[in-house]
């Protein structure tokens, strides 16, 4: 079988380099192209990877026309996902398209057309779904450890999009000063802000902890320093027939989970008809409560075995085995992210709990 060919195209998120990482690991995939309007975003990849020059693009294009890539990799701003996809999903290719899903429900569905229409495959990446933790505690459920879910808290976030660039490399200060003003992480018209950053992730991994379940209504109240277009906290309440779940986004976490987790932890607390399970960013263990053992027990962590390691080994295996994408990366689950997230945004514009937008 030939190597499926791949592109990254919009380096906007910091995450291409990260996903451009996995194809580059990855036995059965070549990298063939990248593709940028601002070459300095492309450098590191470029010498990282050791990319020819015409492998090396400005534009989105002429990227397409001569590397025929089989899969793109975008990362464009949130509120640019819908342009890229129908982009580059005329020429037919699969996408994987890094988080957050969209900038709002009907971006999300105009995503999921311009696919349906190109005829290939599409996988929203949310890089806590690869997290071992994370993965272990569905397992558990699955395997009925703690009943039925009826309910998530979550709290996620780190000091801000700009104190790191890919590879969580640390900047300095006066490239975050520098930077700030110009980012589109601060622009509200790019899709910025720390609830759009963060809430898909606890919203759709929720949901598929949850089973696939959607909420009845949502209440949200986010925090906008003065000085600012968007958020940098954000709080979500969802009603659901079993109870509530908490969904809390923040920029400015004492510490980046990566390194030190901060206080509060990062990551989730399910609640199930017949115990809880705590599964913290980057850590080793989980933490299970059954009526069988009330007190607790602590498990380590499911060792991840490709093709579930990274998105790009799941993608090319759905690809490769004609599968359908499936969890959090499916349209499926990550649409049910979406309105939560949409409903997120307008309660806090009104201030007030809404029903769940379609």
């Amino acid at each position: 079988m030939s190597r499926l060919r791949v592109a990254g195209v919009n380096f906007d998120h910091m995450h291409m380099g990260d996903n451009l990482r996995f194809v580059h690991d990855h036995p059965g995939v070549e990298l063939v192209g990248v593709c940028d309007e601002r070459p300095e975003r492309m450098e590191s990849s470029v010498e990282a990877f050791g990319l020819p020059a015409d492998a090396v693009f400005t534009d989105w294009r002429a990227c397409m026309e001569v590397t025929q890539p089989d899969l793109v990799i975008l990362c464009p701003a949130t509120g640019e996902h819908a342009l890229w996809v129908e982009r580059v999903a005329e020429f037919g290719v699969h996408v994987l398209l890094e988080k957050p899903f969209a900038a709002s429900l009907a971006d999300a569905d105009a995503i999921a057309e311009a696919m349906r229409r190109g005829g290939g495959k599409l996988g929203v990446n949310w890089p806590l779904a690869w997290y071992p933790p994370h993965v272990t505690a569905k397992r558990l459920i699955d395997e009925g450890r703690i009943g039925y879910v009826q309910s998530v808290n979550y709290y996620d976030g780190n000091r801000g999009p700009l104190y790191h660039v890919e590879a969580k490399i640390e900047t300095t200060a006066e490239f975050r000063a520098d930077e700030k003003a110009k980012s589109w992480f601060y622009k509200r018209e790019k899709g910025g802000g720390s609830l759009l950053d963060y809430l898909g992730y606890g919203a759709t991994l929720g949901t598929w902890f949850m089973g696939g379940v959607s909420p009845l209504t949502v209440t949200t109240v986010a925090d906008q320093p003065a000085g600012l277009e968007v958020d940098e906290h954000s709080i979500t309440v969802a009603r659901y027939e079993t109870g509530l779940c908490r969904f809390e986004t923040r920029w400015g976490t004492f510490t980046d989970p990566w390194t030190h987790q901060p206080q509060p932890k990062c990551g989730f607390e399910i609640v199930g008809s017949e115990g809880t399970i705590t599964s913290y960013d980057y850590e080793e263990t989980v933490r299970v409560q059954t009526r069988g053992c009330p007190g607790g027990e602590i498990l380590p962590v499911d060792q991840l075995s490709p093709p579930f390691q990274d998105p790009v080994q799941y993608l090319v295996h759905c690809i490769e085995g004609e599968l359908p994408v499936e969890g959090p990366l499916s349209v499926e689950m990550a649409r049910i992210g979406q309105q939560i997230v949409d409903s997120a945004v307008l309660s806090s514009s009104l201030g007030r709990t809404v029903e769940l937008l379609d």
